[in-house]
């Protein structure tokens, strides 16, 4: 890999565990020939925002977000998070909406976090398959607040992604659909949650670069993961160390290293359904692919 010089490159990733754990050694500066990191900290719905207003060189977003993107920024094929067993989940404090062989969510007020993630979109595509009624109402919520509205009361429903997998059942909540385990059986495929991407005006090589600095930074972490644990608790500090060990093992995996032909798939079947949906615009043929040296 040759070396970059220049400023640093600005990145924007949220400080959950499995990105400060993928990160670590990129931007503590132990990935030979490496840009150095400007890395400011946001939650994806604000990494979103910040990719539709082309704002920084490299962010991790939702996949949803990339129809509207991908004119001005190219997808690596690493860095990000895609998995099986680690889709969104819909939770009730109530399990009687549970309806027979279907689930109940006509005339209910559900929560997301935002309605331009890859759970929303996930959401859509099995509510347009199970739910024939649909549902009463979304409404969105900064994910934090999610589970306490549940538990409330507030809202009937919320759909829940990241460590709240692991936490939901201490606020009393049930779990009614997995919406993981949905796009698993009806395509086959990876879960796609979270992808890097970076301006197409930085140059295909550059690119190259980035994409390979990344998937260092994610061996490195493997090969020692007790050098990112600092980083990691660090911006996690509210989250139990176990669960945080969760978080990463579920969602750092060989699709990060590599996103391979089952998680490109895995993305365009995405995109395109939900284009069918009426959900995103439809890509440009081409637009997914990442230039090869």
């Amino acid at each position: 890999m040759s070396t970059i010089t220049g400023d640093p490159l600005r990145i924007a990733y949220s400080p959950c565990p499995n990105d400060t754990f993928v990160f670590d050694a990129w931007a503590h500066g132990r990935v030979p020939d490496a840009p150095a990191l400007d890395v400011t900290f946001a939650d994806i719905d604000l990494t979103n925002g910040m990719a539709e207003r082309g704002e920084l060189d490299v962010l991790k977003v939702s996949y949803a977000v990339l129809p509207w993107v991908l004119e001005e920024y190219a997808l690596l094929p690493c860095g990000g998070a895609l998995g099986r067993g680690c889709g969104p989940l819909v939770l009730v404090k109530d399990p009687s909406l549970t309806r027979g062989p279907g689930l109940d969510l006509a005339g209910r007020t559900v929560a997301v976090p935002s309605e331009r993630s890859t759970a929303y979109l996930l959401f859509r595509l099995w509510a347009a398959d199970v739910l024939p009624e649909g549902v009463g109402k979304v409404v969105v919520l900064p994910f934090h607040e999610i589970m306490p509205a549940v538990r409330d009361g507030r809202v009937d429903a919320g759909l829940v992604i990241h460590e709240a997998r692991f936490t939901y059942q201490d606020y009393g909540l049930h779990c009614l659909a997995d919406m993981g385990e949905h796009w698993e059986s009806t395509t086959g495929l990876p879960i796609p949650l979270g992808a890097i991407i970076a301006k197409r005006s930085l140059g295909a090589e550059r690119l190259r670069e980035l994409a390979a600095a990344a998937r260092t930074s994610v061996r490195m972490a493997w090969d020692d993961p007790e050098a990112s644990r600092p980083y990691v608790r660090a911006h996690a500090q509210e989250l139990d160390p176990a669960v945080a060990d969760q978080h990463i093992g579920l969602y750092v995996n060989e699709f990060t290293a590599d996103l391979g032909d089952s998680g490109y798939a895995a993305v365009r079947g995405l995109l395109t359904r939900a284009a069918a949906e009426g959900l995103v615009p439809a890509i440009a043929p081409g637009s997914l692919d990442f230039p090869r040296g």
